[in-house]
């Protein structure tokens, strides 16, 4: 089986405050691209939980102490071309200072598609 990879699923989860500035810079850097649409994204609501250790500079939060967040989890496809900038953006744009980043790849509905 030879699977090519061309896209990718970024997934991460943001304060809900925060999400349209994400949303925004990470499509402007070529994420969320199906066909002739952009800015295509879905967002889930959910709970996020962290404790900070001592050498954190927690955004939300203090050090020690478990934290409950109303976040929620953006989810966009992106061109494998364009991932190092769409990372790089969300990282500048995202309140925290470690934002949980998931990268998963895609495979091509082209690939199951009768030959």
């Amino acid at each position: 089986m030879n699977i090519n990879i061309n896209k990718v699923k970024i997934v991460v989860t943001i304060p809900k405050d925060n999400v349209d500035e994400v949303r925004n810079a990470i499509c402007e850097a070529g994420a969320g691209i199906i066909g002739n649409y952009t800015y295509c994204s879905m967002t889930t609501k959910c709970l996020g939980t962290f404790k900070p250790n001592d050498k954190a500079t927690p955004y939300i939060g203090k050090k020690g102490e478990l934290e409950f967040v109303q976040e929620e989890k953006l989810e966009v496809v992106c061109p494998i071309t364009n991932v190092k900038e769409v990372i790089k953006k969300l990282k500048e744009k995202h309140p925290y200072e470690e934002p949980g980043i998931d990268i998963i790849p895609l495979i091509d509905e082209e690939y199951f598609k009768d030959k």
